[in-house]
This record gives structure tokens, sequence and C-alpha cells, in this order.
């Protein structure tokens, strides 16, 4: 875009609201990286508890974001491809939990999937428990996450050509065939950076975790607990070092998402 261009598409008046949002937005992790103690983060990242609550964290991240992939994609897939009021029902109850406070999640979930819940007390009949373990914290982090991943299926899913699906049904492929061959190819881009960003959000819950599932050393205590658990411990510095962390793993995280929905964009 040539500065010609520019001055013609862009008032000027713009600047000033967009310099004061992102103030806003960078301010905060500016005084957050200026106060990090640097000189003790190799002795804090290093403790036994937070490589405990980073391997829980890593780990319970990642089999949730295998689980919205494995359940997602379908949804994506119908999502796009059927139309009706209650498919607009289905899109708006699975989108919900996006608006939702954390406590209010955490509650539906301790209701559902708790010892005298719904679908609890029927797994604890079969000695399964929920409660209290990393189980939970899975189920929390898919209940959380798997909104990001369908939405973002869905845009990839919706992006690719209907023509070349057509041309393939004509010439005798089946739905299978099709959805396998040429849907899923396309779109894998957009599938894959929504599993970026479900893994992110998975990461990153607190409040509907230690609502549903507590705060267990070693069991349901994750990256996000643990520094609550810091602050509160009067270790601000722990704390601090911890958020660091956190924030390195979602800039990488945001930067793999970003090429693989940059892949999306057609060349010219």
């Amino acid at each position: 875009m040539t500065c010609l261009l520019r001055r013609t598409l862009i008032p000027g008046w713009l600047w000033l609201p967009a310099g004061i949002g992102l103030f806003l937005c960078a301010g905060p992790l500016l005084a957050l990286i200026i106060n990090v103690p640097w000189a003790q983060l190799p002795r804090l990242l290093s403790a036994p508890e937070v490589l405990q609550s980073l391997g829980l964290s890593l780990t319970t991240a990642g089999i949730s974001t295998v689980i919205c992939f494995v359940i997602g994609t379908p949804l994506a897939v119908l999502f796009a491809r059927l139309h009706g009021p209650w498919l607009t029902s289905a899109r708006g109850i699975l989108l919900l939990p996006l608006v939702l406070s954390p406590v209010v999640s955490g509650i539906a979930l301790l209701y559902f999937w708790g010892r005298r819940g719904l679908a609890g007390q029927p797994l604890g009949a079969l000695g399964i428990e929920t409660g209290f373990s990393p189980l939970a914290v899975i189920l929390v982090q898919v209940f959380v996450s798997l909104p990001f991943f369908v939405v973002a299926g869905l845009s990839a899913i919706t992006a690719v050509e209907p023509e070349m699906e057509l041309t393939a049904a004509t010439s005798g492929a089946g739905p299978t065939q099709i959805l396998r061959h040429i849907t899923l190819p396309l779109a894998l881009p957009g599938l894959l950076a929504g599993g970026l960003l479900a893994f992110a959000r998975s990461l990153g819950e607190y409040g509907a975790t230690i609502t549903f599932a507590g705060s267990v050393a070693g069991r349901t205590r994750t990256l996000p607990l643990q520094i609550e658990l810091s602050l509160n411990s009067n270790q601000p510095e722990a704390a601090l070092g911890l958020s660091l962390m956190l924030i390195c793993i979602y800039l990488i995280v945001l930067i793999l998402a970003r090429s693989g929905a940059l892949r999306l964009v057609p060349t010219r």
C-alpha cells in the first residue's frame, strides 16, 4: 500500500484511539516484563513444583487439544455444510463457554461431571472418579477450548472452494472420500491454527479449573494455579517468573497459529 493510498483510506484521527488501545494492552505487559527478577529466573523456573505444574499443564492441554481435533472437526464440518434453526441453536450452545464467567463454567462442570453430577454419578458407579484428578482438568479444558477450535475450523472449511468438492462428487467420489482427500487437506492449515489456539486457551485456564478440579499438587495444579498460589504465598518474584514463562509459551503458539492462518491466504 503506497503512502498516497494510506492517506486516502486511513483517517488521521484513527491513530489516537488506536494508540490508546495499544497502550492499554501493551502497558501492563511491559510493566510485568520490567519487574521480572531476571537474575533469579533460573532458580525460580527450575523449582520442582514449577516443573511439576508445567508438565501437568502441557500434558493436559495437549490431550484436550487432541480431543478438540477429534470431536471438533466433525462439528465444524456439520456447521459449515448444514443450515437450519436447530443447527443455529446448537452453534449457540457450543459458543456459550466463550462468554460464560469462569466460575459459572466451573459450577456447571461440577454439577455435570462432579461426584453427584448428571454424568459424574453414573461414572462413579463404574469406578471412574473425575473430581480432583487430571481428568477433571482435561474436561475443563475441552469445555472452554472446543469453541475456539470449532470457530477456526468452521472458517477454514467454509473457505474451501465448493466447486472442487462438487467436481469430485460428479466424478463419483463419496462424501467420505471428498472429506478425506479434498476438504480436510485444504482446511488443514486453519484446523492446525485452531488447534494451537485451543491449546493456548487450555494452557491458560484458571477459574473453571479451580472451581471444579481444585488445586491439588501434581494432579490439578496447573501453571496458572501455581501462579495464583505464589501470589497468595507472598512470592511475587515466582509469580512474575511463571507469568513470563506462560507469556513466552503463548507467543510461540500465536506465531505458529498465525503462520498456519497465513497459509490459507491464496497467493497470486
